[in-house]
């Protein structure tokens, strides 16, 4: 069974559901909606520049301001190094475009290292899959959209969706996958060799 880490970022935060038995890590300004959700991390990582003030603690990584990567991709290699393999991200989809465009290339980041990431916003929820399938039950309502990350993604199916395909090219210049939607059967997204962003929506 994969280890749920979840993380926990300074955007906006309306809905924040957290299994028993989840690792949390709030990425600095994360800690203030962990507070109002009445979330106690288990690790607090960043430079501390969105919260205002450095926290106090023994579970308290503080990085310096001026740094190569976000406060996001510090809880996802403090993550990683623990063994998780499973990630859901709160508070990174909305608020900051540049912010929400690098946690899209956090999930690619994860999907080339083996583990599994999600974007949870208020609507909407992302991941990313490379050379893979994820696949959705018929309960599943809204819309879908696909994008590829990979320059090409080579062997695109989608099954069980209003518009299906079936072993096509997609690329990172044309949007052909946006706007699908479910129809109440089951239905997969699959790529023989690419990456690919899926984005459902309310």
């Amino acid at each position: 069974m994969s280890k749920t880490c979840v993380v926990i970022g300074a955007g906006p935060v309306r809905k924040l559901s957290v299994p028993t038995d989840a690792f949390v890590i709030c990425a600095d300004g994360g800690l203030a909606a962990a507070a109002n959700f009445n979330i106690t991390p288990d690790l607090i990582v960043g430079d501390f520049d969105s919260l205002g003030v450095v926290p106090k603690g023994d579970n308290v990584v503080v990085y310096p301001v001026e740094k190569d990567v976000t406060d996001s991709f510090i809880a996802i290699k403090e993550g990683l190094g623990r063994g998780f393999d499973r990630f859901v991200f709160y508070g990174c989809v909305g608020g900051r475009l540049d912010h929400t465009l690098a946690n899209i290339q956090h999930l690619q980041y994860l999907a080339e290292h083996g583990a599994q990431g999600m974007l949870v916003g208020d609507k909407e929820t992302l991941t990313v899959i490379k050379n893979a399938a994820v696949h959705f039950d018929a309960k599943r309502k809204g819309g879908i959209s696909v994008f590829s990350l990979s320059e090409k993604s080579e062997g695109v199916t989608i099954e069980g969706l209003y518009y299906e395909a079936k072993d096509i090219p997609l690329t990172n210049g044309f949007p052909l996958g946006v706007s699908n939607h479910f129809t109440g059967k089951p239905a997969t997204v699959s790529v023989k060799n690419g990456v690919l962003l899926i984005l459902t929506r309310d």
